[in-house]
């Protein structure tokens, strides 16, 4: 293979990765969060095939053209082919910072920045406890919720909701409006995950993480806790319930209206229930390692 074959497979590959930058992916995702990172992967999946490729190619034709080869030759200096390669990576490596950076900067995806930040969560009028790191939202029509978590539940405050809203591990939310997400924990390190919509942050004690989302799908959708926590993490999980506007409006109204009090009954036998879990696996990691003690006396 010469020099100029190598320079023009290069420039193929270069070329190949420099066209995904206008390739939109035909998959449709349910948030916004998820359609960004699907877009991201398929485009640096793209840039990666041809190199990949190229390199093989490279490799096998060398394993081939060589095999006989009794004595290794010095390798002669191509000035050209150095030139080129560098610059091809150059490129590569711009390509991969610019629509990495496209993404990363997005507030969905970092997260809350400077715009509109509190110094104090008791700014944001509504969240229960007056630690620092919530961000109100910068759109008009977006809602916010306080999502605490706690050994092994969540439990969700609608802090728009013009009354006491609350739900225990089913997260309702309206379709194509910015939710605005102010986590917490009550004892120590959870962690939101929400994989089908490219949601995933950390909730500290004595500190507000403000996480941003818009669903475009309504249906139902996991939740799960994706730090360990306990004996009980494993039953740490949950739904989000994403409803037309309508829908939750209606829903809102609901709870307001009588179903705030069932509501919040269910929160408190949602957490009797976590809690007797956690008892009951506390006393069978009791009794079991009782047990291999006796085994091994």
């Amino acid at each position: 293979m010469t020099a100029t074959r190598i320079r023009r497979a290069v420039g193929i590959s270069v070329g190949l990765a420099l066209t995904t930058l206008f390739v939109a992916p035909a998959a449709a995702q349910p948030s916004i969060n998820s359609e960004l990172i699907s877009d991201l992967n398929t485009s640096l999946l793209y840039a990666a095939v041809p190199i990949t490729v190229l390199v093989e190619l490279i490799l096998i034709y060398t394993v081939y053209r060589f095999k006989d080869s009794g004595e290794a030759k010095p390798t002669q200096e191509n000035r050209r082919l150095e030139i080129t390669w560098t610059v091809a990576t150059a490129i590569i490596l711009l390509f991969v910072g610019l629509a990495s950076t496209q993404v990363l900067a997005s507030s969905y995806i970092a997260g809350t920045t400077a715009d509109s930040p509190s110094a104090e969560g008791g700014n944001v009028e509504g969240l229960s406890k007056n630690v620092s790191g919530a961000y109100a939202p910068t759109e008009d029509n977006a809602i916010q919720i306080e999502a605490v978590a706690y050994k092994y539940a969540w439990t969700f405050n609608y802090i728009d909701s013009q009354g006491d809203v609350s739900s225990t591990n089913t997260l309702v939310i309206p379709e194509d409006r910015p939710v605005y997400l102010h986590l917490v924990s009550n004892d120590w390190l959870h962690s939101f995950h929400a994989p089908d919509l490219g949601l995933k942050q950390d909730a500290f004690p004595g500190q507000y993480n403000t996480m941003k989302t818009k669903v475009t799908e309504p249906g139902t959708y996991q939740l799960y806790c994706a730090e360990y926590c306990g004996v009980g993490h494993s039953q740490m999980t949950g739904t989000i319930e994403v409803k037309s506007q309508s829908e939750y409006q209606s829903w809102l109204d609901e709870q307001r209206s009588g179903g705030a009090g069932n509501t919040t009954g269910n929160a408190s036998n949602g957490t009797a229930t976590n809690n007797q879990t956690a008892t009951n696996n506390q006393t069978a990691a009791a009794n079991e390692s009782t047990n291999a003690s006796a085994r091994l006396a």
